[in-house]
């Protein structure tokens, strides 16, 4: 096969960046080591920054968006016996709309196959070739065929476990561990809140988010080796009443349909392109969720190189050639706003540290320089 890029990774940074390349009349084919129904029921972040909202809309991704995803004008921070509004519209005039990863991917997947354009699911064994000559992926489809594909640039959205990253050599790594996780709980209840809370609590940090009217997602800040057996549902509840407790106000409960422990951590690796391959998403870099940072930073990179790859087949390299450099920037700067959440709200340390957090809180949420600046890194920077 030959086509102009060959993408490897059929997430939602995958499939937007075929989706853009597609509307400026650039070929690519899209490769996937897990089935599609996988990737369409992968539970994921669902906070979409307003720059990643009308981009969406912008690239006709729009209509079950506006149908059904959840706008919000900010968020609650709480500290025991406090909670504050932050009003992101008021600060900065953006707002974020609550519509999960799996959606946006479900959307994704009907517009590449309303378009016609080819795609490789349950495939292994793949190998990038040539990648500062003239490229080629090499893999083994499902039905056990080996193929290659011939392309003129190979972009890999795997992912952290993705194999395109281990042919970008000399590869500079930063990274940080947190010495916690949160336990993500969703359950079949009505949100008990308008807007999104960030809780700080001496027991661990505490988050009510929400997924449509009728589902709730929850977390819990919990031991990087939890044991997620030892958390029965009325111990969640219980936590989750106690940490995002605040008077005159109820958490409602009812039937939790899923539990599983996340890890958190920071991972940035540089530079995000060898020759002819590309990085983009998590295949070049994860943030810790606090920020909902992780989604909108792969669609800051898609449409960034969506472009530079346009422009450089008409005869421009000048955006290909800035693509790392330009990208990094924008995922230093979240970088930096994640793990400053994260620090923020979650406990960890001795009772100084916890003083110095709610001094932050505080200072947060009564000063309108400090506020619009949580609001502008939360809503998202400008693509």
């Amino acid at each position: 096969m030959r086509t102009q890029v060959a993408i490897v990774g059929a997430g939602p940074a995958g499939l937007l960046l075929s989706h853009l390349l597609g509307l400026e009349g650039v070929d690519s084919v899209l490769l996937e080591r897990q089935t599609a129904e996988y990737v369409q029921a992968r539970i994921r972040a669902g906070i979409l920054e307003a720059g990643t909202v009308e981009l969406l809309r912008n690239v006709g991704l729009g209509d079950r968006l506006d149908a059904e995803g959840m706008e919000h004008r900010g968020i609650h921070l709480q500290w025991p016996g406090n909670r504050h509004h932050l009003d992101f519209v008021d600060l900065t005039g953006r707002s974020v709309t609550v519509y999960g990863q799996t959606e946006v991917t479900k959307d994704l997947m009907a517009a590449r196959e309303k378009a016609g354009r080819p795609a490789f699911y349950s495939v292994s064994d793949v190998e990038l070739h040539d990648v500062t000559g003239s490229p080629s992926v090499s893999f083994v489809d499902a039905d056990g065929r080996a193929q290659r594909i011939d392309a003129d640039v190979v972009v890999g959205c795997d992912g952290f476990h993705g194999p395109s990253r281990s042919f970008m050599p000399r590869q500079k790594v930063w990274e940080r561990t947190y010495p916690f996780a949160w336990l993500g709980v969703l359950a079949d209840v009505a949100p008990s809140t308008d807007e999104l809370i960030y809780a700080w609590h001496p027991d661990g940090f505490a988050m009510h988010s929400m997924r449509s009217p009728h589902v709730s997602r929850f977390y819990l800040q919990v031991a990087p080796d939890e044991d997620i057996a030892r958390w029965s549902d009325d111990r969640i509840w219980t936590a989750l009443s106690e940490r995002l407790g605040v008077p005159g106000w109820t958490l409602h409960t009812g039937p939790i349909t899923e539990k599983s422990v996340l890890p958190m951590r920071s991972f940035v690796t540089t530079p995000m392109r060898h020759g002819n391959l590309y990085l983009a998403g998590d295949a070049a870099h994860i943030v810790p969720p606090t920020g909902a940072k992780g989604l909108n930073l792969a669609v800051a990179d898609v449409a960034l190189l969506s472009t530079a790859l346009t422009t450089s087949f008409q005869g421009d390299d000048g955006l290909v050639d800035a693509y790392s450099d330009a990208a990094l920037q924008r995922v230093w700067r979240c970088t930096h706003f994640s793990w400053w959440m994260t620090s923020m709200l979650h406990r960890h340390g001795d009772d100084f540290d916890a003083q110095l957090q709610l001094s932050q809180l505080q200072r947060t949420v009564t000063s309108e320089a400090a506020s619009t600046e949580l609001a502008n890194n939360y809503a998202g920077l400008p693509l």
